[in-house]
């Protein structure tokens, strides 16, 4: 049997096929064409026990492509593997024969391969992510030259229904006023955006059971509802509530020893997009999540104690399963 592993870089791929003594067989440096990619491999398909490919930015084309060609393809998990620190010597060869050692062991940490046909919308909602912290940008460098230059604070509703009669009124230096103005146009230019992508994603998600189940959760609003259920995908990958919890990283990450906390583990591992719907960072769902009726008396029994945080953000993270 062989085994192949592919380290992917944004304009090239080392492609490795190994056999079951982990003998490489096959080692090349491919342009990031996938007809070159399928090629290489042809000579070894009825052989190939599967091709892993890493986990990086831009792995759609060749997953995809490998799995209308027919091969069984694996995404290797970047963060939830790591080699032997004391190797004196590492490179792409050498990662891509590891990923596919990796896999003929069977200790391989794979990815979920988000369906093809949902990862447009999701992708879009990430854009209306990008497209937020950009404009937060820009709302809170007006916040600093106002306070800045005149004492005066504004709130960011506010920043954000100011116009350019408004910057006029308030007296500034020429070339001060010139850069509020300039924050202030892209803010609005970031905000119509923001608006548009809110409007299609309305569209594509407000049909789905998931979307309205989510919603009956206190706390949880369209955009929220809207993020929980495209990051997470298929809920039924997770086999219990912990794991959803562990991959939102809701799950104190500690190595010990001897009873002692000697570090941490990979914090790392999970969605960084879904931790902040977890509660720890979303005042709104947290608050529902204190207030709830299911859960009022065993968290009141816990709040005078050290463990009022842990009933709080359990209460929050167990929300997208009720």
């Amino acid at each position: 049997m062989k085994y192949c592993g592919i380290d992917l870089h944004s304009n090239n791929s080392v492609v490795i096929v190994s056999d079951d003594e982990d003998r490489i067989v096959l080692q090349r440096r491919l342009t990031n064409d996938l007809g070159q990619i399928r090629g290489v491999l042809e000579p070894y398909r009825e052989e190939l026990v599967g091709v892993v490919v890493e986990s990086t930015y831009n792995w759609y084309w060749v997953v995809d492509g490998l799995m209308d060609a027919g091969y069984r393809v694996h995404l290797a998990h970047p963060s939830a593997i790591r080699k032997y620190e004391g190797l004196k010597h590492s490179g792409d060869v050498a990662d891509a024969a590891y990923l596919a050692q990796l896999l003929r062991l069977g200790l391989l940490a794979e990815g979920y391969i988000y369906p093809r046909e949902q990862r447009g919308v999701r992708d879009l909602a990430r854009k209306r992510m990008q497209l937020v912290r950009y404009r937060t940008a820009q709302i809170l460098a007006i916040e600093n030259i106002l306070i800045r230059q005149t004492g005066a604070r504004m709130k960011g509703e506010a920043v954000k229904r100011l116009t350019a009669e408004q910057v006029d009124t308030l007296a500034l230096a020429p070339d001060v006023a010139l850069a509020m103005e300039a924050n202030r146009a892209v803010s609005q230019a970031l905000g119509q955006q923001i608006e548009a992508l809110e409007r299609r994603l309305k569209e594509r998600v407000s049909l789905r059971p998931e979307y309205r189940l989510l919603q009956s959760v206190p706390g949880i609003g369209e955009i929220l509802a809207t993020t929980i259920m495209l990051e997470t995908g298929c809920i039924d990958r997770f086999a219990q509530v912990g794991n959803f919890s562990s991959y939102c990283r809701c799950v104190d990450s500690l190595r010990e020893s001897n009873g002692r906390k000697k570090g941490e583990g990979n914090a790392k591992n999970g969605n960084k997009r879904t931790s902040p719907c977890a509660a720890v960072r979303k005042p709104r769902a947290s608050m529902s999540a204190r207030r709830a009726r299911p859960t009022a008396s065993w968290r009141s029994r816990l709040w005078h104690t050290s463990w009022h945080a842990p009933a709080t953000t359990f209460c929050a993270t167990r929300s997208p399963s009720m």
